[in-house]
């Protein structure tokens, strides 16, 4: 992918659009992870599609690239979800994944639903789309340690809930 990044860099309108292909779902994924209304989603995407094409030049590392465009696509979720002081409740989320491919999971969103608000990103983040506790200390502005130990409580929630059922 880094290639593709580089193209990108160069002008490659093409490179970029295949880049933005391959991580369309993630974009989704995390975006429905904030709203439940699919005209926010497509917003939130939307101006990070164009933020990214606009700004790729100033990624420094290449292979940061996918790390970079969920951090540009959060800053837009949180400024549309300020602008417009909606809010998407995971338990309302079930209603709406199946308007949403790739989070047909209902079962995830409901593990999420469980948890405390500040554990429900980093457990999407980790668990939904498989980046690294260090990646998403990057992406939050947080400390590698607090994403572990919000990990961490937040499993321990989920094993005492198992356990009372």
């Amino acid at each position: 992918m880094s290639i593709l990044v580089k193209k990108a860099q160069q002008g490659n309108a093409d490179a970029f659009i295949e880049l933005i292909e391959k991580n369309k779902m993630t974009l989704q994924r995390v975006a429905y992870g904030y709203f439940r209304s699919e005209e926010d989603v497509a917003d939130a995407i939307q101006d990070t599609i164009l933020d990214a094409f606009e700004h790729i030049h100033k990624l420094k590392k290449p292979e940061y690239f996918r790390t970079w465009l969920v951090r540009i696509l959060m800053n837009n979720c949180n400024r549309i979800y300020n602008q417009n002081k909606k809010s998407c409740a995971l338990e309302e989320l079930a209603e709406t994944a199946g308007n949403c491919p790739g989070t047909a999971d209902v079962e995830f969103h409901a593990m999420l639903r469980s948890l405390p608000e500040d554990s429900r990103v980093i457990f999407l983040l980790y668990y939904g789309e498989q980046f690294t506790t260090r990646e998403i200390g990057q992406l939050l502005h947080m400390k590698e340690s607090t994403v572990k130990s919000r990990l961490h409580r937040g499993k321990e929630k989920l094993r005492a809930e198992i356990q009372v059922v």
